[in-house]
């Protein structure tokens, strides 16, 4: 049976990203409007009502006028926007944080798609917190630096531009008033109590992010031992496709380190890494802020949906 797949907002960065990855498979017929009626709101409501999964590439406001679109229509909305990460009724479209949060993509008729920052910062501090290791009211502080795809077209024009200015060859660090579009996620979805600090830095290569998270023993009030925070890592994503926990270094290894942000681009795939001592360490999640950050988790989350191997196509 072939699965019919309309992808509302395929122009985008991440809905290109998409239609690359389903346009060779045979068991999906994609469902594609002709360009000069692509925002038609007509043609754009016949195309999610006839299609089994629609996923939304568009703004917020956009996303949410197309959910009202699909009505009562027997269609499962996969949304990349903000607009539903933080809605009760819809699951969060990160398999690997638990058996509840797989079993709920794989059943539910909405799945918001995760954002690329908060898929790194979730990864790290939602076991953290579950496990017991880091407090819920811990104040959680986070940098992060990104390709600069993760702009948008404005961005990615802005920058590739042959006359752009100098300060473009820099990275740059954003929402310096600590009121990032992810925030809400991070906390909610992390399990914390108070609002993280969260540091964005954008810099001149495509795609590609990593994401850290340091923590103070003193702050937390216990001891923070790599090993067996390691361990623990390991033990939460055991038996994972694309989230991998990497071996523990030591002390000299980690100092002559140098961790760099693209290593995983174009693929789905996620590394965690554990740095430091029993005072400090440091986490660290890097990932593809537009595979597993955001078109890779959309396509792994329909896989689900489908009753597939997650992995189906994105390997």
């Amino acid at each position: 049976m072939v699965t019919k797949i309309f992808i509302d907002g395929q122009a985008g960065t991440t809905g290109l990203r998409i239609r690359q990855r389903l346009e060779t498979r045979r068991d999906l017929e994609l469902i594609t409007l002709p360009e000069e009626i692509r925002k038609d709101t007509d043609a754009r409501r016949k195309a999610i009502a006839s299609s089994d999964i629609t996923f939304l590439c568009l703004p917020d406001v956009a996303a949410k006028e197309a959910v009202a679109l699909a009505g009562d229509c027997d269609v499962r909305i996969i949304d990349a926007s903000t607009a539903h990460r933080t809605h009760p009724d819809w699951a969060y479209g990160f398999p690997e944080l638990s058996r509840v949060h797989r079993e709920k993509i794989g059943t539910s008729a909405h799945v918001a798609v995760p954002g690329c920052y908060a898929s790194g910062f979730a990864s790290l501090v939602y076991p953290m917190v579950q496990s017991g290791w880091l407090p819920k009211d811990y104040p959680v502080q986070c940098f992060a630096i990104s390709g600069y795809s993760g702009g948008g077209k404005a961005m990615i024009a802005e920058i590739e531009s042959p006359q752009r200015v100098p300060e473009l060859y820099s990275p740059r660090v954003y929402g310096l008033g600590n009121h990032h579009k992810h925030l809400p996620e991070m906390q909610q979805i992390s399990g914390l109590t108070k609002k993280p600090m969260f540091t964005p830095i954008v810099d001149d290569f495509y795609n590609g992010m990593l994401v850290c998270v340091p923590i103070q023993a003193d702050i937390a009030g216990k001891p923070m031992p790599p090993k067996q925070i390691q361990e623990m890592f390991t033990a939460h994503y055991a038996g994972a496709s694309f989230v991998h926990v990497m071996p523990l270094g030591t002390i000299e290894e980690m100092d002559k380190m140098k961790l760099s942000c693209n290593d995983l681009r174009d693929t789905n795939d996620m590394e965690i890494f554990v740095f430091g001592n029993d005072s400090q360490i440091l986490l660290c999640s890097r990932l593809d802020n537009l595979g597993k950050g955001a078109s890779g988790a959309a396509v792994q989350c329909m896989n689900l949906m489908l009753g597939l191997d997650e992995t189906t196509g994105l390997r």
